[in-house]
């Protein structure tokens, strides 16, 4: 029974997606060709989790604003500080790099020097706990880890497609969600936002729900190869059409939850909400204008000779047109 029945868009829509796949095809290759230019000659801002410097832990005795010590700090010369609350929250933990010039032993200095100055300007006061300076070979391990966990997950994708679907699906379904990671990795170039490691899982999260989305479609594609008598450009265009609404307003949902964390999730997760935010947007046109035209193109030309069984259903296939 359904209680609120939600559509945007009705069930029989027929709008012309294979019409404009030329087009959405080219107008995605730019961007990702853009988003590739700008990471090649513009680079990443990264954060203190790939580049080194001091992490410092606080304890205050009264709760303190964290925008307002971030602020303090950058007047003092820290300007990309991470500041985040843990345990009871009247504990803080700092992140900063070292300012041009400091050596480690320098670096540590003034790193508590600043954090004290900025957890006591406003009458409360505090004890540090720990103060470690992380050398820049951590932040090389860090990306290192975190090119591999791209790669496994872009592996495992590609078996479980592949398992689920067939081998064209599982080829179209990376090329585009890599074009969803490719473009949300290069808003960050493009734009100087600081890399930091919420980031990083915010794109590995961005890949999850891109290939959620595409494998929604390619499943009923894969039904509707399986039912209907007609082109594959017709049946992929159906298959769209009928998960149209149903991809929105999932996108839709999502999207409102990140914005709440981008709003309300304070400094330290924005760049993750931020990264989510335009994921889903990309995630969603990408399965909708991407993921179906690239299965009408090339090697990735999809019959229902690859959707049928093989053995199983030799007589079947025969009796179709």
């Amino acid at each position: 029974m359904k209680i609120f029945p939600l559509t945007l868009l009705p069930n029989d829509a027929n709008i012309n997606f294979m019409k404009m796949r030329w087009l959405s095809i080219a107008i995605a290759a730019i961007i990702m060709f853009v988003a590739i230019g700008a990471m090649a000659t513009r680079g990443f801002n990264f954060a203190l989790d790939f580049t080194g410097g001091n992490l410092v832990e606080v304890h205050l005795d009264k709760a303190a604003s964290l925008d307002a010590i971030r602020d303090k700090l950058a007047a003092d010369g820290y300007d990309s500080a991470q500041v985040q609350t843990y345990g009871s929250g009247n504990e803080l933990l700092v992140r900063l790099q070292p300012r041009e010039g400091d050596d480690s032993s320098a670096a540590t200095a003034h790193a508590a020097q600043a954090v004290m100055k900025a957890v006591t300007a406003s009458g409360n006061t505090g004890k540090i706990l720990r103060n470690e300076f992380v050398g820049p070979q951590i932040g090389k391990e860090l990306a290192l880890n975190g090119l591999k966990a791209l790669i496994f997950v872009v592996v495992g994708f590609l078996i479980y497609i592949a398992f689920r679907f067939e081998w064209k699906f599982a080829v179209a379904a990376i090329i585009t969600t890599l074009h969803d990671v490719i473009v949300v990795a290069g808003w960050f170039a493009l734009s100087g936002h600081e890399f930091d490691l919420t980031v990083l899982a915010g794109i590995l999260s961005v890949m999850g729900y891109s290939i959620n989305d595409t494998i929604v479609v390619f499943d009923r594609v894969r039904e509707n190869f399986r039912s209907m008598r007609a082109d594959p450009e017709v049946i992929l265009n159906k298959s769209i059409n009928q998960t149209l609404s149903r991809t929105v307003i999932t996108s839709f949902v999502a999207f409102l939850t990140v914005v709440a964390l981008y709003i309300y999730g304070g400094g330290s997760l924005r760049g993750m909400a931020e990264s989510q935010m335009l994921g889903i947007i990309i995630g969603t046109v990408s399965s909708i204008f991407v993921a179906c035209p690239l299965l009408t193109l090339g090697f990735l030309k999809v019959t229902k000779q690859d959707l049928l069984p093989k053995a199983k259903d030799d007589a079947a296939l025969a009796r179709r047109p």
